[in-house]
């Protein structure tokens, strides 16, 4: 994943900052994250689920709120409203460069924030709450105790989670007044639903609400005995995975058209990282994948090596092979698998009679079913017969041409 430093204006004209997490592959969507209540754009879980969505190829705009993480601005001058407002700019700042979102997700009382969001932004295809409250209201319940002094003074300092954070009377006149059942029975976007049963900060009554207000297609999903932050790697991980396949139904996620010049039958690499060796590998109009060097040898270990291609191009034939000569035979194989190494060694060792250093893949074939001693030996036999295998041994040409 490559993350990017990225910065807009917020409501109240101050930079805001965040991370845009960026596929190593095609683009296939974009993501807006909100986070929640006085976190940041750096919380775990964001990370973590932005870093699997990136891996999945739906780039993920995260930020901290205007006051909050490395943002600018004081944290006493926003509210439930601004929160919304900055959301908006950061979508219009990726607008700005060609990746507007149309996946919005929100953690808590970032959850409500891109609820509203999502019903002033057109091109929003999906909506995901996670652990959301159905009233931004619900947020006063952690500083209860102060509200009698923030309301009689204007504003007043409270402890939340070990921070000091100053918080208006405004703020809370906001978040009372503002009602997400309205937005959410007349929301155009799908919506999937996130929460733990034993949400200690967000009950699961919230989830029922939001789901109950909102209009189809909308779906839940229940994170088990995930606690409110999502601070468990393997949540987090779940999370990802399962908003990624949801979203898939409702979010253009098609990979992009293979460039002009690689039809069926070329295989092209691409440089994809300029820094180490990933490549981009289109083969045809219709596959991809990653090629790399390991971390030992001065890549990236996102891909396997030329050397593993090959050695893969060798199984897989070997086994293709294999099933079609014991499915025409009507032979009882009911899995073939096949291990294949490759190494350098002596060509003496290799018995060829020569000094040379030459390639040696070594091949373990093995066979499932009731097969009989015959039947083994003679499709090990046609192992041997694997183009790959006869391509390999035999004499091949490469032919070089510097194009235009």
């Amino acid at each position: 994943m490559k993350t990017e430093k990225f910065s807009f204006t917020g409501h109240a004209g101050h930079a805001l900052a965040a991370r845009l997490d960026l596929p190593d592959g095609p683009h296939l969507a974009t993501a807006l994250f909100a986070h929640c209540f006085t976190c940041g754009k750096d919380i775990v879980a964001a990370r973590r689920i932005a870093a699997r969505l990136a891996g999945l190829g739906i780039a993920v705009l995260r930020f901290d709120f205007t006051g909050l993480g490395h943002s600018e601005g004081e944290f006493e001058n926003t509210h439930f409203s601004s929160n919304v407002d900055d959301l908006t700019l950061a979508a219009q700042a990726l607008a700005d460069r060609g990746m507007a979102p149309s996946l919005l997700i929100g953690h808590s009382l970032g959850g409500a924030a891109v609820i509203k969001a999502a019903s002033l932004l057109p091109g929003t295809k999906a909506v995901v709450t996670i652990g959301a409250p159905a009233d931004p209201a619900h947020v006063v319940a952690n500083f209860s105790d102060a509200v009698p002094r923030i309301r009689a003074e204007g504003s007043a300092e409270i402890s939340l989670g070990g921070r000091p954070f100053r918080v208006s009377d405004d703020f809370i006149k906001d978040v009372e007044a503002s009602e997400l059942d309205t937005v959410l029975g007349a929301l155009k976007p799908a919506i999937l639903v996130l929460h733990a049963p034993r949400d200690e900060i967000v009950s699961i009554d919230n989830a029922a609400r939001i789901f109950m207000a909102a209009k189809h297609p909308k779906s839940f999903v229940t994170l088990d005995d995930a606690d409110h932050l999502i601070s468990r790697p393997s949540d987090a991980e779940y999370v990802a995975e399962v908003i990624a396949a949801w979203a898939a139904k409702y979010v253009e996620l098609a990979p992009p058209a293979p460039p002009p010049g690689a039809p069926e039958g070329i295989v092209r690499a691409a440089e994809a990282d300029p820094r180490g060796f990933l490549q981009d590998i289109q083969s045809g109009p219709n596959h991809h994948t990653f090629a790399d060097e390991p971390l030992a040898y001065g890549g990236t270990n996102k891909g396997m090596s030329p050397y593993g291609f090959l050695a893969a191009g060798l199984a897989a034939c070997t086994s293709m092979t294999i099933r079609m000569y014991a499915r025409r035979k009507g032979w009882p194989l009911d899995h073939v698998r096949v291990d294949v190494s490759h190494d350098k060694v002596h060509a003496q060792d290799a018995e060829t009679g020569t000094r040379d250093r030459v390639d040696l893949f070594r091949r373990e074939i093995h066979l499932e079913g009731t097969l009989d001693a015959d039947q083994k030996d003679r499709l090990l036999e046609i192992a041997d017969r694997c183009p790959v295998h006869r391509t390999l041994e035999g004499s091949s040409e490469v032919v070089t041409v510097l194009a235009d």
